[in-house]
This record gives structure tokens, sequence and C-alpha cells, in this order.
């Protein structure tokens, strides 16, 4: 289902009080924003959650009213779940919600009382960059994208036929999903080829695009992946096992110190997980589908790319 926030946040602007105004916005939608909040901000009852609204509700919006007269965001959102549901082979409910943000996440997954939950923040779509609202000025015609990429993630850990990690995670936190504690609990191996997934399905189910676009890199990093591909593969073997918050960031986060990204004497670069992701999951998408690979486990998705490799295994 489709779920449009963006009409009542730009409400509470407007209102006199546009400060209570948004937390009564909070309230009504309290289990979805609360978890984004956590999963992606902070705690709400944070002391610095007052600041963080403030600065939302001051932000220059100028861009955002432009990217909604200019495009049918909603036509398009509505396409695209369209699509996943017949490409991914829907088997569980899920939700996307259209929505301002208040940080620097674009989009992202939810599972809040073991239901699928994809988001999208709109002011990241403008086409140029926003310093007051932190927007990253994507093009309008990667919302698609970024919706379907998100929409894999919902699907590998809800699906029955799911035999991820992230999946029993999910199950045994009672149907949540947590960035922190999947961070912590899962294996490097399983994050990464996560990822890899997503921006498989991603293709699957928007193609024409990039790759770089897919990956969420510039053309230069795209590039540089591509050459430092030998070497993030061999750093990363060494450390797919593992489990720890810190992998997590290594690999998958932006804006993490560079001491943090050193593995073998060298700096990895950031978010350098999603290519490998990527090109793990490779030979299980041509093989098997996008729809069965987003539920197989991440050792079935590591033993076609090892069989691709022509590695052997005792």
């Amino acid at each position: 289902m489709l779920i449009n926030l963006v009409p009542e946040f730009l409400a509470a602007l407007d209102a006199p009080d546009p400060l209570e105004a948004y937390r009564r916005y909070v309230r009504d939608h309290f289990p979805v924003l609360a978890a984004y909040w956590h999963n992606y901000i902070l705690d709400l009852d944070s002391p610095h959650a007052q600041d963080v609204i403030e600065r939302t509700l001051t932000a220059d919006r100028r861009d955002l009213h432009a990217l909604l007269q200019r495009n049918d965001v909603v036509s398009a959102a509505e396409e695209t779940v369209r699509r996943c549901e017949e490409v991914f082979q829907t088997d569980r409910q899920f939700d996307v919600y259209l929505m301002v943000g208040v940080g620097g996440a674009n989009a992202g997954e939810l599972v809040v009382g073991g239901r699928g939950i994809a988001f999208v923040c709109l002011e990241h779509f403008t086409g140029r960059p926003n310093h007051e609202s932190l927007g990253l000025g994507l093009k309008p015609g990667l919302l698609p994208l970024w919706i379907a990429h998100e929409v894999a993630h919902t699907v590998r850990y809800t699906s029955p036929d799911s035999r991820s990690e992230l999946a029993s995670i999910v199950a045994a936190m009672d149907g949540s999903y947590d960035y922190w504690e999947t961070g912590s609990r899962a294996t490097l191996r399983e994050l990464i080829v996560n990822e890899g997934l997503a921006v498989a399905g991603a293709r699957a189910v928007v193609p024409g695009h990039d790759m770089w676009e897919y990956l969420g890199y510039a053309r230069r990093q795209y590039r540089r992946m591509r050459q430092l591909e030998a070497f993030l593969t061999r750093a990363a073997e060494d450390e797919l096992d593992q489990r720890g918050l810190g992998y997590r960031l290594r690999y998958l986060s932006g804006g993490v110190p560079a001491a943090q990204r050193l593995v073998r004497g060298k700096v990895v670069p950031e978010r350098s997980g999603y290519y490998l992701g990527y090109r793990m999951v490779e030979a299980i998408v041509e093989a098997r589908g996008i729809a069965d690979a987003l539920r197989a486990s991440s050792e079935e998705c590591v033993a076609y790319e090892q069989r691709a490799r022509g590695v052997q295994s005792a």
C-alpha cells in the first residue's frame, strides 16, 4: 500500500503553531515515525530531538514544492509498487511511505509489527542539494529506483520463504527491524549480500539506469570501486563471518572516519559493501531470478558466486 504523508507534513508547516502541528503529525503516525527516527536519526525522546525538529520546520522548502508541482510522484510510486509486487513475487503485504525526512537518509526500510515498510524522503529528490533540509539533490527520476531497493529489503526480511539470517533476527525481535541490533547480530556476509540483492532488485524493477546510480555512487566512485575490486574482495573475505556493528559501518555506511575503514594497510572506500554485495549476488540472480535470490541465505548466494569464479570448496 502506498501512504503519502507529504500533505500532512506541509500542512504542519503552514499551521499557526508548526511545532505543535508536527508533534501531532508524529503522534498520528507514531509506530512508523518513531521507528524511522530510532533507526535513521536518533530517538524521539533524545535531548537533541527538539533541535532537529526545529531545523526541519524552518528549512527552505521551495525546491520540494517545485518537485511536487513538476512531477507526479504519487503515480510514479504507485507504478513502482505494482512492479515490485510482480517482479519480487511478494507474498506478504508491505507499505511504501512518501514522506519528508529530518536527516540525511534519502530512503530506508523498516519492519513494524511484522509488516515490511519502505520509505523515501522526497526532499532528497529535488535535483539540487539543499543545506537547510539536508537534501542530497538526487534526480527526481531516481525515486522509483530507491523505492524498489527498499521494498526488496522488506521481502528478504518478511517473506515466509526467506532463508536469510536477517529474517530470523527480525522474527526473534517480535517482527521489528532495528538497524543497530541487526548490524550487531548479523554476519558481515549477510549484511553485504542484503544490500547487493537490493541493488539487483532495483535493477530488475527499474531497468535502464547507469550502474553507479543503482549503487548510490558518483561515476568516479564507481570507477574507483572497479579498480579496487580485487583488493576489496580479499579484504572482506577475512571479515565475512564476523559480527559487530563496526563491520556494518566500515563497509556499508557513509561518514565513517578513515581510521575505522583501514583494512590490510589500505582505507576501503565508503559504502564499498554495496559494490561487493552486488558482485556477490550476480550469479544467483542470473541463475534463479531475483524473486528467489531475495529469499536465499547468504551462504547460498556465496556458493553460486564461488562456482562462477571456479572456486573449489572441500
